[in-house]
């Protein structure tokens, strides 16, 4: 799993860094607010672990510049421990929010459990967008009741584009997002898939209505 640690106390980011790869995370750290959000546009990460007191721009304004593009599960890692504090974090749009000090285990621990709830989000209600529903337990895709034979990167790029309709994904982020790490693939595989895709859920691939270019962006799917 993809985890950015936007966290402005080196000693701090580093032990949180060595613990979390030994858990199996590929981390991405940063130590101010602004790198935090380059940081997150251009390596898509699936948690933030976000300090709220961060050079530059701090970790409330990270959040709502992140709450903008993404739901991407956000836990605050902070010294403010006031209840004010705590139901602002919340209140924004932060998904859990854990004072200093703490310990490593009890972070993996809430990571694991911000996961489990998205998850079980996805799992009970399904993915439905108009009369295109995936059922992600099954990995079936359905569309005006009739079911859509999908490869397995089809699947995953449709339900990608499906968890946040209305949102564009760029090149680079539909690469990191669905291929290996290490992998070669370019914007024309990218390019490829999208074509797939269209041919076995557009009426006319050629105009499409769900799977929408934005010129000059990336991609999203029509609410």
């Amino acid at each position: 799993m993809r985890l950015l640690i936007a966290e402005d106390d080196a000693d701090a980011r580093e032990l949180l860094k060595v613990y979390l790869e030994a858990k199996g995370h590929q981390v991405v750290m940063a130590n101010d607010g602004v790198e935090a959000l380059e940081k997150f546009k251009s390596t898509c990460p699936e948690v933030v672990l976000l300090d709220i007191m961060l050079p530059r721009l701090d970790g409330w304004s990270v959040l709502e510049a992140i709450r903008v593009q993404s739901h991407v599960p956000v836990i605050f890692l902070t010294a403010l421990d006031s209840t004010d504090d705590v139901i602002k974090g919340l209140s924004l749009g932060g998904d859990d929010y854990l004072t200093k000090p703490f310990e490593p285990r009890e972070l993996e621990a809430r990571i694991q459990a911000v996961l489990r709830r998205v998850s079980a989000k996805i799992d009970l209600h399904g993915i439905q967008v108009g009369t295109l529903s995936i059922d992600d337990r099954a990995k079936v895709v359905t569309l005006e009741g009739k079911p859509v034979q999908l490869s397995p990167k089809e699947y995953e790029l449709l339900r990608l584009l499906a968890i946040e309709p209305g949102r564009v994904f760029s090149d680079a982020e539909l690469i990191i997002r669905l291929w290996p790490q290490g992998s070669r693939a370019t914007s024309n595989d990218v390019k490829q898939y999208i074509h797939l895709l269209r041919n076995k859920i557009e009426e006319e691939p050629q105009h499409p209505r769900w799977i929408q270019t934005v010129k000059g962006f990336g991609y999203k799917l029509a609410g």
